[in-house]
Formats: structure tokens, sequence, C-alpha cells
């Protein structure tokens, strides 16, 4: 098992396919390489990579709770809820105040209903949610259930939150921010986010790609 941690606007993929190319040069054979559990391009951060054998025990992985910090941009939204598309709509916000965003948070911790975001990878109908949305296709995802354990206001300096959220597996940080612009009579979007933890494992453990091809060019 593997602590990674993902560059910005490379994807889970890359990630697993840069660790494969390194470790069949390395060995001098292929070897099963898989993540537990995605993060957005956007994203960067703690990425649980498992090889070989280990990879058997992905799925118990993928079930730990996460811990995310972040940056939003309150008055205004994008298509995608972040920064991979252009701003498409903007809000007023100079009724927005500190303490209303920390009641507003508030009222989002716990059992709620989340819709994923349509630009997302969740499977409708055989095909990916971002896929149908591509093409033009009217996308309509289903709300599910998550658990917010905490989501804490860190700074807020207008127009932006910076964050920290406690989550359970399968929850959308970017649907968050955009549920959380509407419940301030406005629009949010994320602009930034880095996975912490994932269950017991720390993001300060991790290496970069670059240091885990340093480590096994040196390994003797």
């Amino acid at each position: 098992m593997l602590l990674i941690d993902k560059p910005l606007d490379w994807t889970s993929f890359d990630v697993v396919n840069k660790i494969k190319i390194l470790l069949k040069k390395h060995l001098g054979k292929g070897i099963k390489v898989g993540h537990a559990g995605t993060l957005d391009p956007k994203a960067t951060g703690l990425l649980i990579i498992c090889t070989g054998n280990k990879t058997k025990e992905l799925a118990s992985y993928q079930g730990n709770d996460k811990v995310y910090s972040g940056t939003m941009v309150l008055g205004a939204t994008t298509p995608t809820f972040d920064t991979e598309s252009a701003v498409d709509a903007q809000y007023p916000l100079d009724h927005i105040t500190k303490q209303i965003i920390v009641q507003q948070m508030k009222a989002f911790v716990g059992r709620i209903q989340q819709v994923p975001p349509v630009h997302s990878a969740v499977w409708i109908n055989g095909k990916r949610a971002y896929e149908m949305a591509r093409k033009g296709e009217e996308v309509e995802v289903p709300a599910r259930e998550v658990q917010i354990h905490k989501f804490d206001l860190c700074a807020y300096q207008k127009p932006n939150i910076l964050f920290e959220v406690a989550c359970s597996k399968g929850t959308y940080v970017r649907s968050l921010a955009n549920d959380l612009g509407k419940a301030l009579q406005s629009g949010a979007y994320l602009s930034g986010l880095r996975r912490t933890h994932v269950g017991e494992f720390s993001v300060d453990d991790a290496l970069t790609p670059e240091q885990f091809e340093f480590m096994l060019t040196n390994m003797k």
C-alpha cells in the first residue's frame, strides 16, 4: 500500500498509471495497481494506492471517512461547481456575514441528502454523468445519503471562504459548496480542495509521484 500526494490537474488514473509504469521499470514486470477513492483533477492530496495482492483490500479503504481542507468563492457559480469551468452566473453577497456562514454550515452537519454534480463520474443508465453532460444530454442525477461529521469555517475574506470538512464516502465537496451558496441565498463554487486524511492515514505521510520515483531509483 502506498500513500501518494496527488498533484493538481492529475486524474486519479494518471497517478495509478504513473505508479504502474515506475513499478514495471523497477521490477522488470507488470503489476496490478489500483486506488481507493477518486480525487477530482482540481483536487490535491491523499490518494491510497494498492499494488499486487493488496488490491484485493481496496474496498476496505474506500469506505473510510475523509477530511478535506478547501476554499470556495461566494457570489458566483460554475457548471462543474469548481474551477474546471468558467463562471456562468453572479449573485449578491453583501448580505452575507461570517455569522450567517457559520450558521448555515452547521445545518449541513449530520446525515443529509446530496445530489452529485452533473459533471461527475456517477453512473447513469450505464454512462458516466459527465460524458452525457458534455454531449449536451439532459442528466438527472439522483440524490444520495451522505454524512457530514463537521463543516467548519476557518476564515472568511469576501468573497473567499476557507473551510474544513470531515465526511463519509461518496460525499461531493463540490456539491456541498454549491448547496451552501444556495443556503446563503447566493452562489458558491469550489476554488481549491486538498484531501488531508483517509481514515487513519494522513497526507503528511504521503509521497509525491516524483518522490516515489526518486525512492525507487535509489533503492538497491
